[in-house]
């Protein structure tokens, strides 16, 4: 009796696996069938992070990411509906199931790497500081951070490198790039911490302030993805296709070179830069 009692017990657990490992195939894709039945893919984006998300002169959400987006609708099949917000709230918005693709980039080792999918990396880039141009704020390194007020938003992982170094964490929600450089400029903030690209652009379109990005000065090498749910993997797998494919034929270059002033930011280069390690940062 015990013998069989036991059988049946592991008949019963392997029944139990095997179902579970359907459940998240079938979650999958029920999730990108739900998807393509309304024929939507609802992405939220800041619409004020240029050159990557922004509003042009004739107030059209435009960008490297937002024209990636919408290529890969074309690609898909489906019709995109854009919803903007500061990253903060977007991988919340993620597990409410209010949006199906964030504008956020997942860092591989970070935390957040276990509690989300993301897609392949369309950008490639390293951190860097914006500071005042008389003064170079006072910072010639890293170290120099310590007491300085640091703009940015509350969760990315610049601010992490700035908390860690000692400044003091100046929180912004989903301002416009004039508002970061001009507080910078007028010593409400000292410096950002962010992508070296995009401040790079930010200050050469808004010359009328003075700041600059600090000359060598440089830092962790990053990747930009877009983030989805946990239990995605058909819609994952669908975009990072489209994304190979734009890749292969040209279409992530000519985007880059579009909104980078010729640059190609899309391909993987090698930085001899300091990785500084932020995982014991809250």
């Amino acid at each position: 009796m015990k013998r069989l009692c036991l059988t049946m017990i592991a008949v019963f657990v392997s029944v139990l696996l095997v179902a579970c490992g359907g459940t998240k195939g079938s979650n999958a894709d029920a999730n990108w069938k739900a998807i393509q039945e309304r024929g939507t893919l609802k992405v939220a984006t800041s619409g004020t992070l240029f050159p990557q998300s922004f509003h042009d002169k004739q107030n059209k959400l435009t960008g490297y990411d937002v024209e990636i987006i919408k290529e890969i609708g074309k690609r898909l099949n489906l019709n995109i509906k854009f919803t903007e917000m500061g990253v903060d709230g977007m991988l919340s918005a993620l597990n409410s199931g209010q949006i199906d693709v964030a504008g956020y980039s997942i860092e591989k080792d970070s935390k957040n790497a276990k509690k989300f999918l993301y897609t392949d990396s369309h950008k490639y880039s390293f951190g860097s500081m914006i500071v005042r141009q008389s003064d170079d704020s006072g910072i010639k390194s890293l170290k120099d951070l310590k007491g300085k007020k640091a703009a940015g938003a509350s969760t990315t992982s610049y601010m992490k490198v700035a908390k860690k170094f000692g400044a003091e964490l100046v929180i912004y929600d989903n301002v416009t790039n004039d508002v970061y450089l001009q507080d910078v400029a007028n010593g409400r903030t000292d410096v950002i911490l962010n992508d070296f690209y995009l401040q790079t652009m930010a200050s050469k379109a808004l010359p009328e302030i003075p700041v600059k990005v600090l000359k060598d000065v440089y830092y962790n090498p990053s990747e930009s993805n877009f983030a989805l749910k946990l239990g995605n993997k058909t819609l994952q797998k669908k975009m990072n296709k489209a994304l190979e494919e734009m890749k292969k034929d040209g279409t992530l270059t000519k985007l880059s070179k579009k909104f980078f002033a010729g640059q190609d930011v899309s391909k993987e280069k090698k930085y001899d830069f300091k990785k500084i390690d932020v995982s014991d940062v809250e």
